[in-house]
């Protein structure tokens, strides 16, 4: 299984688990003629596009995928904030529910802390990637999980550069306030991985980044330090190893 990172950032969010096979879409934020270009123009080979929320740098594209007859799976809230009630090929998931997207794919959502209509992270389960986790625009996570083989978590500012952008003027102080209550901070990040068990874990990659509030170089060494495991910024056009294990 391969992870490729079409998006990561708040211009916009996608990624793809892709084994040539069968191929799981998680977010929606790019411009879907990336996405084609990234499964050599065989969408037939997308099962399912799963979004975690209405934010338009997660969902912008939804339509388009909808329009190429992949199945898009959220919260009823979030089907509610996009105004897609009516569309048949949209799948409203419940918190804790399991799901089979496919053969090969289901997944489990539960609730994250963010500024949107029922956000979701999710839990994904394949013979290949084992169990992963995706979290992200959430400020803190209020499970931990069983299992874990690869993780791709939010870790997109710390508080020290935050404050520093505020005093320097870089950075409304209304917007410090809304970024420490919707996103996840590079301590509380590191938390969150520290509280799981990841005896397991093969990949954790580390994702949504901010712009101006994080710095990449440090923060992966900070994670890799504090998890000994192997850390990994995302970046667009980057393709990572994603199977249960390494070998």
């Amino acid at each position: 299984m391969e992870l490729k990172i079409l998006g990561s950032s708040s211009k916009g969010n996608c990624y793809l688990l892709d084994n040539g096979k069968e191929a799981l879409m998680i977010e929606c934020g790019v411009a879907f003629k990336e996405v084609q270009k990234a499964v050599g123009f065989d969408i037939q080979r997308i099962k399912a596009c799963i979004i975690s929320h209405e934010h338009g740098d997660h969902s912008k594209h939804v339509r388009k995928c909808l329009d190429a007859m992949i199945p898009c799976y959220m919260s009823q809230g979030t089907c509610n904030a996009l105004g897609l009630e009516a569309q048949p090929m949209v799948k409203v998931m419940d918190e804790g529910v399991l799901y089979a997207l496919s053969s090969q794919f289901a997944v489990q959502p539960f609730k994250v802390e963010h500024d949107a209509n029922e956000p979701f992270g999710f839990l994904i389960a394949n013979p290949e990637c084992g169990t992963v986790l995706f979290a992200t625009d959430t400020y803190y996570l209020q499970y931990t999980f069983d299992g874990l083989n690869n993780i791709m978590l939010e870790c997109n500012y710390r508080q020290d550069i935050l404050d520093a952008n505020v005093e320097a003027g870089l950075l409304p102080a209304k917007l410090r306030a809304r970024t420490m209550k919707s996103h996840c901070s590079f301590e509380t990040c590191k938390e969150i991985l520290l509280a799981n068990d990841l005896s397991q874990v093969h990949n954790i990659v580390l994702i949504h980044l901010s712009d101006g509030n994080a710095n990449a170089k440090e923060f992966k060494n900070g994670i890799q330090e504090a998890t000994q495991k192997t850390v990994s910024v995302a970046t667009p056009g980057m393709k990572i190893n994603f199977n249960k294990s390494p070998f």
